[in-house]
């Protein structure tokens, strides 16, 4: 898969999401993966180094989700990096918001490798195609 060897960062304020979430990628291929337990510090890693991928869970604090990416869009240097959302809420507004800040796509719990595999790969070709 194309991207496997730029580093997908996961941000999820639960330890054991952020297990599971390494546990799939590595299962599709992706080895490189770093951590992060909020946007803060999730923004401060992007800043120290180039990510190729975000996978962010809905709900966090104290910045949540959506308020990352919307810091992410609005920094020229991580604009353009493919942001896939995780959420267990399939809340119309919760879609159209993430839409509307910029998402690369969004996910709903549960989901297996498979589905996570082909959310990554429209993320990547959606980026590399603008």
């Amino acid at each position: 898969m194309r991207n496997s060897e730029q580093p997908v960062l996961i941000v999820d304020d639960y330890n054991t999401m952020r297990r599971i979430l390494r546990n799939l990628l590595g299962q599709i291929g992706f080895a490189n993966v770093e951590e992060a337990e909020d946007g803060t510090t999730a923004l401060k890693k992007m800043r120290e180094r180039n990510i190729g991928l975000v996978i962010s869970d809905w709900n966090m604090a104290p910045m949540s989700s959506l308020e990352f990416l919307r810091e992410m869009r609005a920094d020229a240097l991580l604009k353009d990096t493919p942001f896939i959302m995780i959420t267990a809420e399939s809340k119309t507004e919760n879609v159209v918001a993430a839409k509307a800040a910029g998402v690369s796509n969004y996910i709903l719990k549960p989901f297996n490798a498979d589905t996570l595999k082909k959310k990554i790969e429209a993320s990547l070709a959606q980026a590399s195609n603008v």
